[in-house]
């Protein structure tokens, strides 16, 4: 009798684990089955409401910031017009309108000044010419605190002398041991010193800009001239330049503008918005010098977030124009390149 009583116990404890594996068999099978949508319901609720990256993996992610343009405006005298308002502006690009997000007298806003000094063997007789040209400007722009300098030269080499700084001894220790040597460099200098300095800062709130002090004549750079415009247009760089073809011993006139190097120049200069400048002596540099200082304390930055969000890496035209004020002059970049300001791929 107990053996039959302890057989029925042993048999119902076998049926209770049977069913009740087959119970745990259902519910994987019906989680599985179950919509992928709705296993993922939990995803909505991830602190500050973060949305799913469905990025593929090693796709780069670009993100879209806003086109900043340095701008000057000018009357028939060249005299500088630094009362305009936000309404007195209209931008377009490729011809399309865009929406102001930001508008800001630029006078009082920090500066970041890059200057680059021609140090290959063609400038060796005017070396002290350019010197000059560069402690001037840097005596005339380094009057507050909040505004920064360095100093780099190219010839065979790039050169970093005196990384961004405040102190005008450091810049002026730096100037005093350039040396002329070896080749050109030009345009690998500018689109070294606007990537590794001036694209740094950018997120920064400061304002960017180069003056180059040249003869003009790039001869072995990897780099050319529309990288350079490229590289200070997008790091919001106005690029100021002065030539010293003009200089030194040689004693030719003022504004022989005729050779390719020159007109090269001039358009790296308009191209991002800043000017170049041809001279023969340095009391007529001093005036082109404290034009410049004028010039950047006298400035609009303005931005806008651009409609188009797609970058393809086509040239995009920036127009800016003042419909209410047409016997002023407006100037400013041409342009940029619609390149992803910002990537970053897994692979990397």
């Amino acid at each position: 009798m107990k053996t039959h009583r302890w057989l029925n116990i042993c048999a119902l404890v076998a049926f209770a684990v049977c069913w009740g594996l087959v119970c745990v068999s259902a519910q994987q099978t019906q989680s599985a089955q179950q919509p992928r949508s709705q296993q993922k319901q939990g995803d909505k609720t991830k602190p500050g409401g973060a949305k799913q990256d469905n990025t593929d993996p090693g796709q780069i992610k670009q993100v879209t910031v806003n086109v900043r343009l340095p701008v000057t405006v000018t009357d028939k005298n060249r005299r500088f017009i630094v009362d305009l308002k936000e309404g007195d502006f209209e931008i377009a690009e490729d011809k399309t309108p865009q929406a102001i997000v930001s508008f800001l007298p630029q006078s009082n806003l920090p500066l970041d000044l890059a200057v680059l000094m021609d140090t290959s063997n063609s400038v060796k007789p005017k070396l002290k010419f350019e010197k000059d040209a560069a402690l001037t400007f840097l005596e005339t722009m380094l009057n507050s605190r909040q505004d920064r300098a360095l100093l780099a030269t190219f010839d065979s080499q790039v050169e970093l002398h005196q990384d961004l700084t405040d102190r005008l001894d450091l810049l002026t220790q730096a100037i005093d041991k350039v040396k002329a040597q070896g080749s050109t460099r030009m345009y690998d200098a500018i689109y070294s010193i606007c990537e590794e300095k001036m694209m740094a800062s950018t997120s920064l709130g400061r304002r960017h800009a180069m003056v180059v002090i040249t003869d003009g004549e790039d001869t072995e750079s990897e780099r050319e001239l529309k990288d350079a415009i490229d590289i200070a247009q997008r790091s919001e760089t106005t690029v100021y330049v002065i030539s010293t073809e003009s200089g030194g011993l040689f004693g030719a006139q003022t504004g022989l503008i005729g050779r390719k190097g020159d007109k090269d120049l001039r358009l790296l200069a308009e191209e991002t918005g800043g000017r170049a400048f041809f001279t023969a002596d340095l009391a007529e540099l001093g005036k082109s010098l404290d034009g410049i200082a004028r010039e950047l304390r006298s400035q609009y930055l303005i931005a806008y977030e651009p409609a188009n969000g797609n970058y393809d890496g086509k040239f995009r035209q920036v127009e800016v124009r003042l419909p209410n004020h047409k016997d002023l002059r407006v100037r400013t970049k041409k342009g940029y390149m619609a390149v992803p300001p910002r990537a970053a791929s897994p692979r990397q």
